[in-house]
């Protein structure tokens, strides 16, 4: 599912790479541990964390991740966003905790192994 759709049905608030949003999402995966994300994420996943400063931008790059949803309202670092438009990662936004949004991304895209 291309992640405009995903964003759409979702209700989340594009914060960055706004010209990224064709991508297609391959599942989604939920940690605040950068070495978590690192070790288990897959490519093309929505990484799904509160984590707000510029290392998630790294991990999102190194993963290829499609991209990061921030929850609980979280708002990046400025150098955060700064660095995730450089990067072309897209930044998500929602007022969800992480449990809940994670349960919508599932509905959506299902468990792939």
């Amino acid at each position: 599912m291309k992640l405009k759709d995903i964003i759409e049905a979702l209700g989340l608030k594009v914060l960055t790479a706004a010209d990224r949003l064709d991508v297609e999402a391959s599942g989604g995966y939920t940690s605040d541990l950068l070495s978590d994300v690192m070790a288990n994420s897959r490519e093309k996943n929505i990484w799904i964390t509160l984590q707000t400063h510029q290392n998630i931008v790294a991990v999102a790059k190194l993963k290829d991740l499609a991209a990061v949803i921030l929850v609980n309202s979280r708002t990046p670092e400025a150098e955060t966003m700064k660095k995730a438009e450089e990067e072309k990662i897209p930044l998500l936004g929602t007022a969800d905790p992480a449990f809940i949004i994670s349960g919508k991304v599932y509905n959506l895209l299902g468990q792939k192994e």
